[in-house]
């Protein structure tokens, strides 16, 4: 059983910046897909940025260009990087791991093989 554990969810500012990490201990995420999902209040579920285990990546269109996924295999460690958050991204954050190749329905909808407990991302000002 894989255990994938967020942090680094709280308050930003809109134009601001969250850096969200997902832990995974032993876990080696390069032979995986490695996704974030949120889902908003009121609001289906989304697939945010995913990476793949050929390390191509891919973001859902309303957070291309301000967010990167990257994951750093040495420290077990998945990272969304969060830059000029708007209102509209407050959510709850998920992580989730899955077999490759990467699938955003399967993503949105958490029929992944394992994902964390989320963490949660409040933009106002």
């Amino acid at each position: 059983q894989v255990q994938l554990v967020e942090s680094g969810g709280g308050s930003g500012q809109p134009g601001g910046l969250l850096s969200l990490p997902c832990a995974a201990p032993g876990y080696t995420y390069s032979h995986y897909c490695m996704a974030w999902s949120r889902q908003a209040p009121g609001k289906q579920r989304e697939a945010v940025a995913a990476i793949d285990s050929d390390g191509t990546t891919t973001y859902t269109d309303s957070v291309k260009d301000r967010f990167t996924i990257s994951q750093d295999n040495a420290k077990h460690t998945l990272y969304l990087q969060m830059n000029n958050l708007a209102p509209e991204d407050t959510a709850m954050y998920y992580c989730a791991a899955d077999s490759p190749p990467c699938n955003y329905y399967d993503i949105t909808v958490l029929a992944v093989d394992y994902w964390g407990q989320g963490t949660q991302v409040t933009v106002s000002s």
